[in-house]
């Protein structure tokens, strides 16, 4: 049994982590989050000690950490995108490995130092690329790398998943802190793609909005045309009248691929790659922080010959 530590513990994405540390028969001593609306801990480890001061939390650990039989081997990261450097780096210096949620960081650069850090430290960071062990995700690549073709795959990727008014009034709505929609809600598409596609060639950006954002994306094996909203007015009409919120949708050479289910587990799967030894690390993150970044930092142009169908309707 391993024992864990969790950062952002009051967090939309915690519940997913403390329920793969629990599934896979480990324990949560220490959380932190500087909200104390945490009650879903009891569901899971009730006698986890809880902090809302960083520093407090940090005596903890290295109380733990002189400690041999309880001692931190993991500490989970689920806080604010623009604090995932900082606790993975607290995490290596506190001789426990990190896992970290997506993304990585927000820019390519720190992703060598974090290298370095783990080199000189010898403790390891994961990620949480989940779509990576989504089983229809990998069977897909499979096919993609069995077939033997001269011409590029065509795909359209379509992400929607509405948010309401709070989410421009949190750090998400904040670009310095989120890195905007294209970080905060596409980066494991984007590394989704360079997963099933290979080396990315080329990187335009049409739209590039507070709650929307379109491009397209030419890797080795495809080309992509993508668009990202958070707004329920872009869900198509026939999926808003059946009251769904959410709407997934990726077509290669205009066939629909289906991998709407099995997402619920996909925490836990990681988890367990990760306790096996095969867990992804910083390199494997590299082509899509560079994707999100590059994204970032570009001036959209809503011109070419692969624009999106959403982006026409929105583009100026």
């Amino acid at each position: 049994m391993k024992n864990f530590a969790l950062i952002g513990a009051a967090g939309y994405i915690a519940p997913r982590h403390m329920s793969a540390i629990k599934d896979t028969g480990n324990s949560l001593l220490a959380a932190l989050d500087p909200n104390d609306s945490v009650g879903i801990i009891d569901s899971h480890f009730p006698d986890a000690h809880f902090f809302t001061e960083f520093e407090r939390f940090d005596r903890h650990i290295d109380k733990l950490r002189r400690n041999r039989e309880a001692h931190i081997d993991y500490v989970s990261i689920c806080s604010p995108n623009y604090l995932h450097d900082s606790h993975m780096r607290f995490a290596l210096r506190s001789g426990a490995d990190a896992i970290c949620e997506k993304p990585l960081v927000l820019n390519p650069w720190n992703l060598d130092g974090l290298t370095q850090l783990e080199e000189e430290l010898g403790n390891k960071i994961n990620t949480i690329l989940q779509l990576r062990v989504h089983p229809s995700i990998i069977e897909l690549r499979d096919k993609i790398r069995s077939r033997d073709r001269n011409t590029k795959y065509e795909v359209d990727l379509t992400y929607i998943t509405s948010r309401g008014r709070w989410y421009l009034q949190s750090w998400k709505g904040d670009q310095r802190k989120s890195g905007g929609i294209a970080t905060n809600i596409g980066v494991h598409f984007f590394d989704m793609l360079h997963f099933l596609f290979g080396g990315l060639q080329e990187n335009q950006v049409h739209l590039n909005e507070a709650t929307r954002a379109g491009g397209y994306l030419e890797y080795e094996r495809a080309r992509c045309r993508w668009f990202m909203s958070l707004d329920i007015n872009d869900v198509p009409e026939q999926v808003r009248a059946e009251d769904q919120r959410t709407f997934r949708s990726i077509t290669i050479d205009g066939e629909q691929i289906e991998f709407s289910g099995g997402f619920t587990d996909l925490h836990t799967m990681s988890y367990k790659e990760i306790l096996a030894g095969r867990g992804f690390g910083v390199e494997e993150n590299r082509v899509a922080i560079e994707t999100v970044a590059a994204i970032r930092g570009a001036v959209p142009n809503p011109v070419g010959e692969y624009i999106h169908p959403a982006v026409q309707g929105h583009a100026r």
